[in-house]
């Protein structure tokens, strides 16, 4: 997770002011952020429906794709 430090610095304001508006504006951002990415949609739809079928292949056919048949 990327974490953004927010920092203030004013002449004006004490430092315990300064503190609180920090800690509010990060509140603020963390409240807001848009939340994290869901790992398993990284793959799309259509290479996910592939990986299945070819993994339901092997199951049925265990001499698929460079793998000797059975003695007989």
């Amino acid at each position: 997770m990327s974490r953004k430090r927010v920092q203030i610095t004013s002449n004006g304001a004490s430092e315990s002011e300064t503190a609180a508006i920090v800690a509010a504006v990060e509140q603020f951002l963390a409240d807001t952020a848009p939340p994290p990415a869901d790992e398993r949609a990284a793959i799309s739809p259509w290479a996910r429906a592939a990986l299945e079928e070819g993994i339901a292949a092997r199951q049925l056919h265990g001499d698929a794709w460079g793998h000797a048949p059975r003695p007989r």
